[in-house]
Protein backbone atom coordinates (compact mmCIF):
# COMPACT_ATOMS: atom_id res chain seq x y z
CA UNK A 1 0.00 0.00 0.00
CA UNK A 2 2.78 2.38 0.94
CA UNK A 3 4.59 1.54 -2.33
CA UNK A 4 1.53 2.54 -4.40
CA UNK A 5 1.24 5.97 -2.69
CA UNK A 6 4.86 6.79 -3.50
CA UNK A 7 4.39 5.86 -7.16
CA UNK A 8 1.23 7.94 -7.39
CA UNK A 9 2.93 11.03 -5.88
CA UNK A 10 5.82 10.68 -8.29
CA UNK A 11 3.43 10.56 -11.22
CA UNK A 12 1.58 13.68 -10.06
CA UNK A 13 4.88 15.56 -9.66
CA UNK A 14 5.95 14.58 -13.17
CA UNK A 15 2.69 15.78 -14.64
CA UNK A 16 2.99 19.06 -12.79
CA UNK A 17 6.46 19.69 -14.15
CA UNK A 18 5.48 19.03 -17.75
CA UNK A 19 2.32 21.15 -17.41
CA UNK A 20 4.39 24.15 -16.23
CA UNK A 21 6.47 24.28 -19.40
CA UNK A 22 5.72 27.89 -20.24
CA UNK A 23 7.31 31.31 -20.02
CA UNK A 24 10.05 31.70 -17.50
CA UNK A 25 8.73 34.18 -14.94
CA UNK A 26 12.27 35.36 -14.35
CA UNK A 27 12.89 36.05 -18.04
CA UNK A 28 12.02 39.72 -18.58
CA UNK A 29 12.27 39.35 -22.30
CA UNK A 30 9.28 37.01 -22.22
CA UNK A 31 7.01 39.73 -20.85
CA UNK A 32 8.52 42.89 -22.36
CA UNK A 33 9.50 41.98 -25.88
CA UNK A 34 8.21 44.72 -28.21
CA UNK A 35 6.66 42.95 -31.18
CA UNK A 36 7.15 46.01 -33.36
CA UNK A 37 10.39 47.82 -32.46
CA UNK A 38 10.24 51.47 -33.52
CA UNK A 39 12.95 53.85 -34.61
CA UNK A 40 13.72 57.12 -32.80
CA UNK A 41 10.66 59.38 -32.76
CA UNK A 42 12.59 62.68 -32.31
CA UNK A 43 11.12 65.36 -34.64
CA UNK A 44 13.25 66.37 -37.62
CA UNK A 45 14.98 69.77 -37.22
CA UNK A 46 13.69 72.38 -39.62
CA UNK A 47 16.29 74.74 -41.05
CA UNK A 48 15.06 78.34 -41.31
CA UNK A 49 16.61 80.09 -44.31
CA UNK A 50 18.50 83.26 -43.39
CA UNK A 51 18.40 86.10 -45.84
CA UNK A 52 21.82 87.23 -47.00
CA UNK A 53 20.55 90.62 -48.12
CA UNK A 54 22.18 93.55 -46.29
CA UNK A 55 20.26 96.54 -45.02
CA UNK A 56 20.54 99.58 -47.23
CA UNK A 57 22.94 102.19 -45.81
CA UNK A 58 21.26 105.15 -44.16
CA UNK A 59 22.03 108.39 -45.93
CA UNK A 60 22.42 111.25 -43.46
CA UNK A 61 20.12 114.18 -43.99
CA UNK A 62 21.64 117.16 -45.72
CA UNK A 63 22.36 120.03 -43.34
CA UNK A 64 20.05 123.02 -43.38
CA UNK A 65 22.31 125.61 -45.00
CA UNK A 66 20.05 128.50 -44.11
CA UNK A 67 20.08 127.50 -40.46
CA UNK A 68 23.89 127.19 -40.48
CA UNK A 69 24.20 130.66 -41.97
CA UNK A 70 21.78 132.13 -39.45
CA UNK A 71 23.64 130.65 -36.49
CA UNK A 72 26.89 132.21 -37.71
CA UNK A 73 25.41 135.71 -37.83
CA UNK A 74 26.49 138.33 -35.35
CA UNK A 75 23.80 139.18 -32.80
CA UNK A 76 22.81 142.46 -31.18
CA UNK A 77 24.79 141.38 -28.11
CA UNK A 78 27.90 140.81 -30.22
CA UNK A 79 27.89 144.41 -31.49
CA UNK A 80 26.47 146.10 -28.38
CA UNK A 81 29.77 147.85 -27.58
CA UNK A 82 29.70 149.51 -31.00
CA UNK A 83 26.71 151.60 -29.91
CA UNK A 84 24.72 150.63 -33.01
CA UNK A 85 21.03 150.02 -33.59
CA UNK A 86 19.34 147.67 -36.02
CA UNK A 87 18.77 149.40 -39.33
CA UNK A 88 17.95 148.74 -42.95
CA UNK A 89 20.88 150.59 -44.42
CA UNK A 90 23.16 148.50 -46.64
CA UNK A 91 26.90 148.88 -46.89
CA UNK A 92 28.48 148.03 -50.20
CA UNK A 93 30.50 144.82 -50.24
CA UNK A 94 32.24 142.46 -52.63
CA UNK A 95 30.77 139.09 -51.75
CA UNK A 96 29.03 138.11 -54.97
CA UNK A 97 25.54 136.68 -54.91
CA UNK A 98 25.30 132.96 -55.71
CA UNK A 99 21.79 131.62 -56.41
CA UNK A 100 22.77 128.23 -54.95
CA UNK A 101 24.00 129.72 -51.68
CA UNK A 102 21.79 130.15 -48.63
CA UNK A 103 22.49 133.55 -47.11
CA UNK A 104 21.49 135.64 -44.11
CA UNK A 105 22.11 139.36 -43.66
CA UNK A 106 21.79 141.71 -40.72
CA UNK A 107 22.54 145.45 -40.61
CA UNK A 108 23.08 148.12 -37.93
CA UNK A 109 23.55 151.86 -38.00
CA UNK A 110 25.92 153.98 -35.93
CA UNK A 111 24.62 157.22 -34.40
CA UNK A 112 26.82 159.01 -36.93
CA UNK A 113 25.00 157.35 -39.81
CA UNK A 114 27.76 154.87 -40.60
CA UNK A 115 26.57 151.40 -41.54
CA UNK A 116 27.65 147.97 -40.30
CA UNK A 117 26.53 144.92 -42.24
CA UNK A 118 27.18 141.25 -41.61
CA UNK A 119 26.39 138.58 -44.16
CA UNK A 120 26.88 134.81 -43.93
CA UNK A 121 26.50 132.54 -46.96
CA UNK A 122 26.46 128.72 -46.99
CA UNK A 123 27.49 127.00 -50.23
CA UNK A 124 26.20 123.49 -51.00
CA UNK A 125 28.70 122.57 -53.71
CA UNK A 126 32.02 124.27 -52.93
CA UNK A 127 34.24 125.11 -49.97
CA UNK A 128 33.94 128.59 -48.56
CA UNK A 129 37.72 128.98 -48.84
CA UNK A 130 37.43 128.71 -52.64
CA UNK A 131 34.75 131.40 -52.69
CA UNK A 132 36.95 133.78 -50.70
CA UNK A 133 39.99 132.98 -52.84
CA UNK A 134 38.07 133.84 -56.01
CA UNK A 135 36.40 136.97 -54.62
CA UNK A 136 37.16 140.10 -56.62
CA UNK A 137 36.83 143.29 -54.63
CA UNK A 138 37.62 146.81 -55.69
CA UNK A 139 39.96 148.85 -53.57
CA UNK A 140 43.13 147.89 -51.78
CA UNK A 141 43.68 144.58 -50.05
CA UNK A 142 44.69 145.13 -46.43
CA UNK A 143 46.14 142.96 -43.71
CA UNK A 144 44.15 142.38 -40.56
CA UNK A 145 45.04 140.16 -37.59
CA UNK A 146 44.84 136.51 -38.67
CA UNK A 147 41.98 134.70 -36.96
CA UNK A 148 42.45 131.21 -35.49
CA UNK A 149 40.39 128.35 -36.88
CA UNK A 150 39.45 129.93 -40.21
CA UNK A 151 40.54 128.41 -43.52
CA UNK A 152 40.76 131.62 -45.53
CA UNK A 153 40.80 135.32 -44.65
CA UNK A 154 40.93 138.39 -46.84
CA UNK A 155 40.13 142.09 -46.40
CA UNK A 156 39.78 145.13 -48.67
CA UNK A 157 39.21 148.82 -48.21
CA UNK A 158 37.85 151.23 -50.78
CA UNK A 159 37.45 154.80 -49.66
CA UNK A 160 35.59 154.75 -46.34
CA UNK A 161 34.28 151.20 -46.70
CA UNK A 162 36.15 148.08 -45.59
CA UNK A 163 35.14 144.44 -46.11
CA UNK A 164 36.45 141.34 -44.35
CA UNK A 165 35.79 137.80 -45.58
CA UNK A 166 36.35 134.69 -43.45
CA UNK A 167 35.79 131.09 -44.58
CA UNK A 168 35.36 127.80 -42.75
CA UNK A 169 33.82 124.68 -44.23
CA UNK A 170 30.97 125.63 -46.55
CA UNK A 171 30.44 129.00 -44.84
CA UNK A 172 31.67 132.47 -45.74
CA UNK A 173 31.27 135.27 -43.22
CA UNK A 174 31.52 138.79 -44.59
CA UNK A 175 31.62 141.99 -42.58
CA UNK A 176 31.35 145.37 -44.26
CA UNK A 177 31.77 148.67 -42.45
CA UNK A 178 31.08 152.05 -44.02
CA UNK A 179 32.36 154.77 -41.70
CA UNK A 180 33.34 158.43 -41.84
CA UNK A 181 36.98 157.46 -42.54
CA UNK A 182 38.85 154.38 -43.68
CA UNK A 183 40.74 154.23 -40.39
CA UNK A 184 37.49 154.06 -38.42
CA UNK A 185 36.13 151.37 -40.71
CA UNK A 186 39.29 149.29 -40.21
CA UNK A 187 39.18 149.78 -36.44
CA UNK A 188 35.55 148.63 -36.29
CA UNK A 189 36.38 145.55 -38.36
CA UNK A 190 39.28 144.68 -36.06
CA UNK A 191 37.07 144.94 -32.99
CA UNK A 192 34.41 142.64 -34.45
CA UNK A 193 36.72 140.03 -35.98
CA UNK A 194 36.96 137.85 -32.82
CA UNK A 195 33.16 137.66 -32.49
CA UNK A 196 32.80 136.88 -36.20
CA UNK A 197 35.37 134.12 -35.94
CA UNK A 198 33.79 132.54 -32.88
CA UNK A 199 30.36 132.40 -34.52
CA UNK A 200 31.77 131.02 -37.77
CA UNK A 201 34.00 128.29 -36.33
CA UNK A 202 31.23 127.13 -33.98
CA UNK A 203 29.08 126.15 -36.99
CA UNK A 204 31.52 124.96 -39.64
Amino acid sequence: MRHRQVVALAAVALVGLTGCDGPDPNNLETYYDDPSPSASSAPARTEVPVSSAKAAPVTPAAPDLGLLAERALLSDEDVAEEGVQRGSGAASGCLSDDPAAAGRIVSWRYPSGSVLRHRVAAYPDQPGADVVAKAVCTGTEVDLPAQPGVERQRAWCEGKTCTVLLAKGTLVSGLTVSASTEARAIDAAKRLLPAMTAKLTAQA
